[in-house]
């Protein structure tokens, strides 16, 4: 175990950390707020791209969580992030639910292909057209490619087995945006001043989640709730810091053996 040390701020996954779908995790409210009375800052940081982020709140709001909209980071913003960087028009393989957090942008005669979650419109049509965009050159940007997610039904699949479909059928390579690249982790903790060494991860992907954030140079700690499957952790190396059962687990570690108590 590491010595006790100052973080300045923890990030949390949100889907499989603080909730499946509608349910949450048990203990997980009261778990974030005695964090919170523990002096450290929090960000939550998700590949979700089913939904946009005011709709992420307002589910979180139902259930009972203290967050605020400016502590929620997600892959869609960092998507929207790199389409304006480079100009571009993008098809947006992605559901309508998550559209307001690309509202503005210009779409018609796309020149790239965005592609997230989006059980309502990854079919045939719509892949072809994407297909058909990246064989006439145009960039194809991921939002994230997890191969799955925890659903109240069981693990479905996730953007990730189409995205790696559009690379090979388009003979191209996608540029990921989401956890677990480094840009991801460091741009989430930029507008908190916090560098990696001072940041700790908790999250249900170990690949995604504490793979991440651990090669960013943070502390990963793995649930095992959500999409955890048994053996993940050695799926990765460095192993995580730390393995608990669940969030509110997680958060009694922190408090207890990573927090200098004045």
């Amino acid at each position: 175990m590491a010595t006790k040390k100052t973080l300045k701020v923890v990030l949390i996954d949100l889907s499989g950390t603080l909730h499946v779908e509608d349910s949450a995790v048990p203990g997980a409210q009261e778990a974030l707020n005695r964090l919170r009375q523990a002096s450290v800052a929090v960000k939550f940081v998700t590949n979700t791209t089913k939904e946009c982020k005011r709709n992420l709140l307002a589910r979180l709001l139902s259930l009972n969580f203290d967050i605020k909209e400016h502590e929620i980071f997600t892959s869609l913003t960092a998507a929207r992030s790199l389409v304006e960087q480079r100009q571009l028009r993008p098809l947006l393989l992605v559901e309508d639910s998550a559209l307001e957090d690309f509202s503005g942008l210009e779409v018609s005669e796309p020149n790239a292909v965005v592609i997230g979650l989006s059980p309502d419109h990854l079919n045939y049509h719509r892949m072809n057209t994407a297909f058909r965009l990246l064989l006439d050159g145009a960039p194809l940007i991921a939002i994230h490619k997890a191969r799955y997610y925890m659903r109240t039904d069981g693990l479905a699949l996730g953007p990730g087995p189409f995205v790696t479909g559009l690379e090979y059928a388009a003979g191209c390579q996608a540029s990921v945006v989401g956890k677990p690249q480094k840009t991801f982790f460091l741009e989430a903790l930029r507008d908190i001043d916090c560098s990696p060494e001072e940041a700790l991860m908790i999250g249900d992907d170990a690949k995604a989640d504490i793979g991440g954030a651990q090669n960013t140079g943070m502390l990963g700690i793995l649930v095992r709730t959500g999409k955890y499957r048994l053996g993940d952790e050695g799926q990765i190396n460095p192993s995580p810091y730390l393995t608990c059962d669940s969030f509110p687990q997680a958060v009694d570690h922190i408090i207890q053996h990573l927090l200098i108590h004045n």
